[in-house]
C-alpha cells in the first residue's frame, strides 16, 4: 500500500481532519474554486441553504496537499467519504497535484491526490452565482458545523495566510463584512 495524497481547497485545508505527514500548496489545473454547492447539512438545511466550496470546471485552484502515511490511507478515505459524501454533492477522484519547490533542486513535483469535484447533476449544484446571491445565501447559512459565515470567512483568512490570491471569494467577503 502507498502513502495517500489529498487534495483540500476549501475547509479541508484549515481542518482537515485528519493525521497526516507533511502538507504543501499544491494548484490543480482544470478546476477553479468556487462557491458553487448548495449546503443542507454543515452550513446550511434544505430550507435554507447556506453555499460551500467546490471544484468546477476550468482553470486552476491552489490549495493544500497533505502527504497521509500509508497505513492511515482506508481510514482517511473513509473519513473523508463521511464527510465531504454526506448528500453524494461530490465525485471523488484522483487528480494530478502539481507542490512546486519540494525537491532539493527546486523542482516541482506531481502527485495523485484525492479531492472532492461538485457535481454539476446533483440537485445542491448552484453553479454560478452572482456575488449578490452569495451574500444573501451565505448571510443566512446556518447548519451542523455552524454559521455558513464563518466557513467562507476561514477559508478566506486561511488564503491570506498561506499567500494564495482568490479575488472572487476575496471581492464576496469584502461584501459580507
Amino acid at each position: 500500500m502507498r502513502d495517500l495524497w489529498v487534495f483540500g481547497y476549501g475547509s479541508l485545508m484549515w481542518r482537515p481532519g485528519f493525521d497526516f505527514e507533511e502538507s504543501y500548496i499544491g494548484t490543480l489545473d482544470g478546476y477553479h474554486r468556487a462557491l458553487c454547492v448548495y449546503s443542507h447539512v454543515h452550513r446550511g438545511t434544505p430550507e435554507r441553504p447556506g453555499l460551500v466550496m467546490g471544484l468546477s470546471e476550468g482553470g486552476h485552484c491552489q490549495g493544500m496537499v497533505f502527504r497521509v502515511a500509508a497505513e492511515q490511507r482506508d481510514n482517511v478515505i473513509a473519513y473523508l467519504r463521511e464527510r465531504e459524501q454526506v448528500t453524494s454533492v461530490y465525485l471523488e477522484e484522483f487528480v494530478p497535484v502539481v507542490i512546486a519547490s519540494v525537491m532539493a533542486d527546486g523542482q516541482s513535483r506531481t502527485v495523485e491526490a484525492i479531492t472532492y469535484v461538485a457535481d454539476t447533476t446533483h440537485r445542491q449544484y448552484a453553479g454560478q452565482l452572482s456575488i449578490e446571491e452569495q451574500v444573501r445565501i451565505v448571510s443566512q447559512g446556518h447548519g451542523q458545523a455552524g454559521p455558513n459565515i464563518d466557513y467562507v470567512l476561514n477559508t478566506v483568512d486561511h488564503l491570506r495566510d498561506i499567500h494564495i490570491e482568490d479575488r472572487a471569494l476575496f471581492d464576496l467577503v469584502d461584501q459580507l463584512r
